[in-house]
């Protein structure tokens, strides 16, 4: 995210001595990607942050997938996963259930009320839909607020802990990709400012304010990355917290956008997913659906015509509002649709014709496209509606 930040005390030209009150040099970090060849970000911290005093194997949760055969769609009911009862023991990190996965891309749920263990994921970047309730975001770059609607944006290997707040559960769709996400090429300048066409703009993300300075010694975080057997975990012991940067500068953070903040772009015909794009990622690209005005031709029928993604994959996160276009299906709060590539997918029977004459659609919505396939996570097969395949050959 090529849009620069300063937070707290860094010096006047980087990489050279940069000192405390009592003269104690601090230590410079650089966090890039794509090795010094993409966005990145200095760091100063107070202590070493490469000292560690141990590691030793984390068993991360369940990542084991089967494939979708044979072909059908799918609904997935993901509030099914996590009744009350677990809520008090489950955090956002360890108490994940992959829903669907693959090489490029992993889609997890959770619900609890648990803060996590601090957590690295070092395969790629993380993008987290807040569903319902309300956390702090404790980074090794300053704390992020995040409520209902919000995506936190969690660049690869960015040290944090999720701590929830409120009476609510933090009720959380997480998107791990296997490498970086950003918002759509289309929307930036070859500079990478926002252009006045994009449906959101610098102004909307919100990143760390000032740094977080924790202390403590013997820190373990725990830690995703890869070997050659696939995705693996470490709980790796920090010497002293990771929390001491006393400031930082540069492109690359967390940040937050709020789905309220998106603004929707419409025609007088049907306008195809693409203008729904809030991000894209390697294999996959991620839209949302919000309340909006719909197609204002005199002929127009609002809800989508029937469609066969041939190259993709289209995952919908059904988490607000009513959708038109899955009324009778079963479809509500917390479900996931799955429209695999090889099928032909719609409204629900009826839908195509109670749609026309509305002027706007009250919905909520966040989709996952993919370019290869997409495998089923035990998640995903512990929560399904065995039914839901049928439903368009049911009449009346």
């Amino acid at each position: 995210m090529a849009h620069y930040r300063r937070v707290g005390d860094v010096p006047s030209k980087r990489h050279t001595q940069h000192r405390d009150a009592s003269g104690r040099l601090y230590y410079e970090e650089l966090m890039g990607e794509e090795g010094f060849s993409s966005d990145s970000s200095l760091l100063y911290h107070r202590e070493l942050p490469s000292a560690i005093t141990a590691s030793e194997i984390w068993d991360v949760p369940d990542t084991a997938t089967t494939p979708n055969h044979p072909l059908r769609p799918r609904h997935l009911k993901l509030h099914d996963l996590f009744p009350a009862e677990t809520w008090a023991g489950t955090d956002v990190v360890t108490g994940r259930r992959l829903v669907l996965g693959n090489g490029d891309v992993r889609l997890s749920y959770v619900a609890g009320s648990a803060p996590s263990p601090l957590y690295r994921n070092a395969t790629g970047d993380e993008v987290v839909y807040v569903e319902s309730g309300e956390a702090t975001v404790e980074t090794v770059f300053g704390a992020l607020r995040a409520e209902a609607g919000d995506y936190v944006v969690l660049p690869t290997s960015t040290t944090h802990r999720w701590v929830p707040s409120g009476d609510a559960p933090l009720r959380a769709y997480v998107i791990e990709a296997s490498g970086h996400i950003a918002p759509p090429k289309r929307y930036l300048s070859r500079y990478g400012q926002f252009l006045e066409h994009a449906p959101y703009c610098e102004r909307d993300l919100h990143g760390p304010a000032e740094p977080l300075h924790v202390t403590g010694e013997d820190v373990d975080v725990l830690v995703k990355h890869r070997t050659s057997a696939g995705i693996v975990g470490s709980r790796v012991t920090h010497a002293t917290h990771p929390f001491d940067v006393v400031g930082w500068d540069g492109c690359l953070y967390p940040f937050t956008f709020n789905v309220r903040d998106f603004e929707p772009i419409t025609g007088r015909v049907h306008q195809p997913p693409p203008v729904h794009q809030v991000f894209e990622g390697p294999g996959f690209v991620v839209c949302n659906f919000v309340p909006r005005k719909v197609d204002y031709h005199p002929q127009a029928i609002p809800v989508p015509y029937y469609h066969s993604n041939v190259d993709s994959d289209e995952i919908m996160f059904y988490c607000g509002g009513d959708y038109e276009a899955r009324k009778g299906s079963g479809i509500g709060q917390g479900s996931v649709s799955v429209h695999p590539g090889g099928h032909a997918h719609g409204p629900q029977p009826g839908a195509y014709e109670r749609s026309i004459g509305a002027e706007s659609f009250d919905e909520l919505a966040v989709m996952v496209d993919t370019f290869r396939s997409l495998d089923l996570g035990e998640g995903g097969l512990a929560c399904e509606d065995p039914a839901y395949a049928w439903t368009w050959a049911r009449r009346g």
